[in-house]
């Protein structure tokens, strides 16, 4: 799988306009917490986690649908929230996070690469230039 520099990554970071407020960002652990942590320092917001789990390490599905792996334990009713997550392939993952999270405001996503609100790329699957495997 081919993949992309950090600097280049970066620089789609850098280069994105979020051009409405939000409240909060909540990231898909695991693989929302480096993109959001880049994120929450653009915008200057808090990050909360909400840990959802679909597929493994090797992109497969290890459920049938996304299971949700540890309560909620953050206040999200009425607040403006930027979901956040790596990779969307098939979008299961975040419409469950979403209506998780029917309860607030507004509800956009951000993905690296794939169908969001705030999309870097949507493009073939590529390597993250954070991951160590």
């Amino acid at each position: 799988m081919a993949g992309k520099t950090f600097e280049e990554v970066l620089r789609r970071f850098q280069e994105i306009e979020i051009d409405e407020p939000f409240d909060m960002i909540v990231a898909v652990a695991n693989g929302g917490i480096i993109p959001a942590a880049i994120l929450a320092q653009k915008l200057d917001l808090e990050i909360f986690l909400l840990k959802i789990n679909l597929r493994d390490a090797m992109q497969r599905p290890k459920y049938e649908h996304p299971v949700l792996l540890k309560e909620i334990d953050f206040e999200f009713k009425g607040k403006r929230i930027l979901l956040v997550e790596d990779r969307v392939k098939t979008g299961a993952t975040l419409n469950f996070a979403k209506e998780l999270l029917h309860e607030a405001a507004v509800v956009k996503t951000f993905a690296v690469n794939g169908k969001a609100d705030y999309p870097l790329y949507d493009e073939s699957c590529f390597r993250f230039p954070w991951r160590i495997d």
